[in-house]
């Protein structure tokens, strides 16, 4: 009886040593296991972002030259949480562009056409307004993939144009009779109107607070003020890249 209860003793001595050996998790391979629920939440996410601008002003008539415009963008946004991943994006954006164009014209008293342009250097300052769509694709920890569209609203602020002339006299003449600037002016005084509506689409991958996107934005409404011909037309088309940060 002695050597039967010194047995059990030590047998559960062993056993007290190594208790990792003796737990079974059941559950690990259960087939009938059930993921657990994701829990959305409503909430809003504050963001601020900076970024590089490129802008094309795509015209029809050789009145209005097609214009690149390069700068920056820089403002504030909020993001309103939804379930399902969705979110709805707006908020307030800085952008200031720059670009730099010729404009030729037919020569009247020179020989060589070249020698009758405008230099147009144009600064172009505006405000955005974005209203987007976000949906949001968790990959890996804290990496998400994520898509967004929606229109957005650019609030011109000021496009000087500082051009330099290259005309003979009785080119200038004609261009002035004809309404066309040769000086310096504001463009959105009488020339643009300083809403231009934009539908753009994009995308690009988020970490923890930090985010980094790119989108492309479509023209949709004729910005000429006042339209000499019927087929005169200018849109401002554009992308973008920028890198935001939640705080």
């Amino acid at each position: 009886m002695l050597l039967v209860c010194l047995s059990a003793g030590m047998l559960w001595a062993d056993d007290t040593k190594k208790p990792g050996m003796l737990l079974e998790d059941h559950t690990f391979f259960d087939p009938t296991k059930q993921k657990e629920q994701e829990v959305y939440q409503f909430g809003m996410d504050n963001r601020f972002e900076i970024g590089y601008v490129q802008h094309q002003q795509r015209a029809r008539d050789i009145s209005f030259p097609d214009l690149y415009l390069h700068g920056v963008r820089l403002g504030w946004t909020i993001d309103f949480r939804l379930p399902l991943h969705f979110s709805i994006q707006t908020g307030l954006i800085y952008t200031l562009l720059y670009g730099k164009g010729e404009q030729h014209w037919r020569s009247i008293d020179a020989i060589s056409v070249q020698k009758e342009y405008i230099t147009h250097r144009v600064m172009e300052h505006n405000l955005t307004i974005p209203v987007r769509a976000y949906y949001t694709i968790p990959l890996w920890r804290e990496l998400n993939l994520f898509f967004y569209t929606g229109p957005q609203l650019h609030i011109g602020l000021a496009e000087p144009d500082y051009m330099q002339t290259y005309l003979s006299d009785g080119a200038k003449t004609w261009l002035e009779t004809q309404g066309v600037h040769t000086s310096q002016y504001d463009r959105y005084n009488d020339e643009i109107i300083r809403a231009n509506i934009q539908y753009g689409i994009g995308g690009g991958l988020e970490w923890a607070q930090y985010r980094l996107q790119s989108g492309y934005d479509f023209g949709l409404n004729n910005m000429i003020r006042h339209k000499q011909l019927s087929k005169q037309y200018m849109a401002e088309w554009g992308w973008f890249v920028s890198f935001c940060y939640k705080f």
